[in-house]
Parts: C-alpha cells; structure tokens; sequence
C-alpha cells in the first residue's frame, strides 16, 4: 500500500469541505443578515480543516504551474513562506486574545474558536509549504 498516495487521494476531500465554507460565507446574504457571526464562525472552522486536509498532498509535484514557479524560485518561495507564518501567527494570536478578552457576549469567544482552527489549518500548511520549497527550489534542485 502506497500511503503516500492514499493521503493525496484524502487530500481531494479539501474540496467537498471548502463548499461548506463557502455556503457559511454566503448564509447572511440569503437570511437578511440575521445573523452573520455564527455561519462566519462554521466558515472558519471549516476553512480551516478544508486547509488542514490540503496538507496531506503530495510535496514532491506541484499542482500547477503557478505553484511551481513560486516554489521554484528562492525568493519567491522565502516570501510565500513568511506570508503564511504571519498569517498563520496573526490568527492564533487573534483567537487566543479573544478567549480572554472579558465580554458579556459569547461571540467572541465563539469566533476565536474559528480563528483558533483557522490558523492551525495555516500552520499546517505553513509545513507542506516548507516541503514544497525544499522539495522544488532550483538551486538546491536542479532539472
């Protein structure tokens, strides 16, 4: 059994849970924004697993061109790699701040469960990123 291509194959479940998300993004258009912090919470934590799931894709090939030519160059992949460590560290900090923010209302302790998820999604990417870089940067890899 080829587990490596077990969890690629796995990794395609991304796509079934990033519609979910995307359902919960457009939730308050169709109720009349009754309520927007709840679906937008559900967007988060289902984002962040659709992320989470990305990681399990093979680090060895690109899926398109555009990737390819980012994890090829050095800078290029540098920069990518601090963009999603920042944001990776932004979300953690921002959900972690939220639960001991002192508040009558649960939302922000709802929504920093969301982001707390969210940003753990980014930091594992922020892994097979790392993979990728070190995978297909063509001065430690030539053709």
């Amino acid at each position: 059994m080829n587990f490596t291509k077990l969890f690629h194959t796995i990794s395609y479940s991304q796509y079934p849970i990033l519609v979910v998300a995307m359902y919960y993004v457009l939730q308050p258009y169709f109720n009349g924004f009754e309520s927007i912090w709840e679906p937008y919470n559900n967007a988060l934590i289902f984002g962040g697993l659709a992320i989470s799931l990305s990681t399990l894709q093979d680090t060895t090939t690109t899926q398109n061109k555009i990737s390819q030519r980012v994890w090829e160059d050095p800078k290029k992949g540098k920069i990518a790699l601090i963009c999603i460590a920042v944001m990776s560290l932004y979300f953690i900090g921002i959900g972690i701040a939220g639960l001991y923010i002192e508040s009558e209302e649960s939302i922000i302790k709802e929504m920093s469960f969301g982001t707390i998820v969210f940003g753990i999604g980014l930091l594992g990417l922020l892994k097979a990123a790392g993979e990728m870089f070190e995978n297909h940067r063509i001065d430690k890899n030539p053709k």
